[in-house]
């Protein structure tokens, strides 16, 4: 007759069902009088229940791969095991062969929720750069249709001396509403201070349209500035104005183009 501490090696074994003959209803009937065996074999049970899973569905908890631990490390080192009747001697590696394979797929399955968070991350990264893409592009294409459009104006602007450092060019669309300028060896400015584009109309005052600072090599450049619908220039000019912008020129007029 076996003694409790034999039964308790072999638990792991029965909860795989790996007996047979009469090792298998020596066990049986011993299960039925010892409830620390039975709880024992329900809860190995259950941890291969878990594992048997993990592949579809979600992480199994740890205390199921403890358990399952604790078991296979409790299995006997030494000496022969006792085998059913009639049943050819396996030796100890077949026995733990089941639950080696669920370890494996216990890894196996960390591997996959690492590798899901991961292309989580690039998914990330690539929806943002996908945004950022769309706006520039959608830029250009605004861009684009103001240098394209049939009634687009390009003019030139000057300085009214006879020095031709600074230079600057604007592009003016009245149906779509749109100006844009360029320049470049600008003077410096001082603090509070910017230049400042003027519309000079066909009649009337001259209108703002836009306001700009030049870079530390003197180039500027104003994109999309909204325009009055219809409006005809018949001429660009250049002051130089507080940094809030102003309703009307304050200062002398210091580059000049004439509409085309």
């Amino acid at each position: 007759m076996r003694t409790h501490e034999q039964f308790a090696e072999d638990l792991p074994r029965y909860a795989l069902n790996e007996m047979g003959g009469a090792d298998q209803r020596e066990f049986d009937q011993h299960i039925e009088t010892c409830a620390a065996c039975r709880r024992e074999v329900q809860a190995l049970r259950s941890d291969l229940g878990w594992l048997a899973l993990c592949t579809a569905g979600a992480r199994p908890p740890a205390r199921s791969r403890d358990r399952l631990m604790r078991a296979i490390a409790a299995e006997p080192r030494g000496g022969a095991l006792r085998e059913p009747e009639g049943v050819p001697h396996r030796g100890l590696s077949w026995s733990l062969i089941p639950a080696v394979i669920a370890l494996g797929l216990l890894v196996l399955v960390g591997n996959l929720w690492r590798q899901n968070g991961e292309l989580r991350d690039n998914l990330a990264k690539m929806t943002a750069l996908y945004q950022n893409t769309t706006t520039q592009l959608a830029q250009a294409q605004e861009e684009l249709h103001l240098l394209s459009a049939p009634d687009a104006m390009q003019v030139s602007l000057s300085p009214q001396s006879q020095k031709p450092m600074p230079h600057a060019t604007a592009i003016y669309s009245p149906s779509m509403k749109r100006c844009m300028l360029m320049a470049g060896n600008l003077a410096p400015l001082p603090p509070g201070k910017a230049y400042e584009l003027w519309l000079i109309p066909m009649e009337g005052a001259p209108m703002p349209a836009g306001m700009f600072r030049p870079d530390e090599r003197g180039n500027a450049m104003m994109m999309n500035h909204p325009m009055p619908e219809g409006v005809v220039a018949k001429a660009f000019a250049v002051t130089v104005e507080d940094a809030t912008g102003s309703d009307k020129p304050t200062s002398p007029i210091l580059m000049i183009g004439q509409g085309l």
